[in-house]
């Protein structure tokens, strides 16, 4: 146990130096201190770009410069590196997310949201998913939750559109890929999608057509236990491994076609369909990801590919969005619990709101990049 403890603290020793000569050299670069620190933060610590640079020269070492420079090599860098990136991010993130959840248990939820009606409660809703780290199919039982203890549609559809596609995880995560604008923008978009959506539901009365299955009985209320510290930190540590375990796969598969699209497949081919210049590329990339079934670290890999290759950040939103919010086996799970004129409502909002989004983000690429 001694020897663990001492490799990690020397391994956070060699991040820390590393870290430290990256800034150094930032500073040194010649931009202002701002920029620089600012530079710093998206490139070294959310971007992780020492890493990289570490995996190519480990790899230029052992095959050669010749190969690493050549499309395999670039698949392989890639690969890895996202991969490692993207695993070590989530389960920080969902360590520290977990932790903090675990002073928020359904039933103290509950009695937060009860408290709020209209619009606030709306948007108190959609911000619970953002702590949320479920895969939209995840939601949905505790969507069932919330509707069984009397919370109203708009609170309950707010929450279900946004836990799946705003997650403060992939905010971080989405930063050391495309930059903070970006992520940031990603996430405001989400909850305003979510917030609204939400709110057409509710005002229309539609929100009332669920199952009957999900009104009958009622929720115990059973009294809030505090749990210590220790409780806590193995909490956050069952929610990290067992989120890990549900998306490993996910991450593979998405960071692998990301490599594939990114080092195989021509931009010209990919600015064909999706380039900016294309009216219907927004449309492509939200009809496309809809049968796909990937949470939102499965999805960033395959949207950075397609960012580098030139794709509008508007299409590369609306692709993630799609995904994450509307995928196949989540509409499919809803059925069974919603009735048809509610699931169609909930779609054709959402899809509208995910088209608009890309088309107005595609408008004002010009501000990110």
């Amino acid at each position: 146990m001694k020897k663990s403890k001492k490799r990690i603290i020397i391994f956070a020793l060699v991040i820390f130096i590393i870290l430290l000569i990256n800034l150094a050299a930032y500073l040194i670069d010649g931009f202002s201190g701002v920029k620089s620190i600012y530079a710093f933060i998206s490139d070294q610590i959310l971007g992780m770009k020492w890493l990289n640079y570490f995996i190519g020269l480990a790899f230029s070492a052992i095959f050669g410069t010749k190969f690493m420079s050549g499309m395999w090599g670039g698949a392989i860098q890639f690969f890895l590196f996202d991969t490692i990136k993207i695993v070590f991010l989530l389960c920080l993130l969902i360590f520290i997310i977990s932790y903090i959840q675990s002073y928020f248990p359904p039933e103290r939820t509950k009695k937060i949201l009860g408290r709020h009606k209209g619009i606030g409660a709306n948007i108190l809703g959609a911000l619970l998913g953002t702590v949320t780290p479920f895969c939209s199919c995840s939601s949905i039982p505790l969507f069932i939750g919330f509707t069984k203890a009397g919370l109203t549609s708009g609170v309950t559809f707010s929450f279900l559109i946004s836990s799946p596609l705003v997650d403060l995880g992939a905010l971080i995560i989405l930063a050391s890929v495309f930059g903070i604008p970006i992520a940031v923008t990603y996430v405001i978009v989400g909850l305003i999608l979510a917030v609204i959506g939400g709110t057409v539901i509710e005002k229309s009365g539609v929100g009332k057509n669920v199952r009957e299955f999900v009104l009958e009985g009622e929720i115990s209320e059973s009294e809030i236990e505090e749990i210590t510290k220790k409780q806590r930190l193995a909490y956050a540590r069952s929610q990290m491994l067992g989120t890990l375990k549900k998306v490993w796969i996910y991450i593979l598969i998405g960071v692998g076609i990301g490599a594939t699209i990114h080092n195989f497949i021509p931009a010209d081919w990919v600015e064909a369909v999706l380039g900016q210049d294309k009216w219907y590329s927004v449309l492509v990339a939200c009809f496309v990801g809809v049968p796909m079934y990937a949470d939102i670290f499965g999805t960033i890999p395959v949207a950075e590919a397609l960012f580098l290759k030139g794709v509008g950040v508007g299409t590369v939103l609306s692709f993630m969005m799609s995904v994450t919010a509307l995928s196949l086996p989540s509409v499919i799970m809803l059925s069974k619990v919603v009735k048809p004129k509610l699931l169609i409502t909930f779609f054709s909002v959402v899809v509208a709101g995910i088209i608009i989004i890309g088309y107005v983000f595609n408008a004002l690429t010009f501000l990110f990049i």
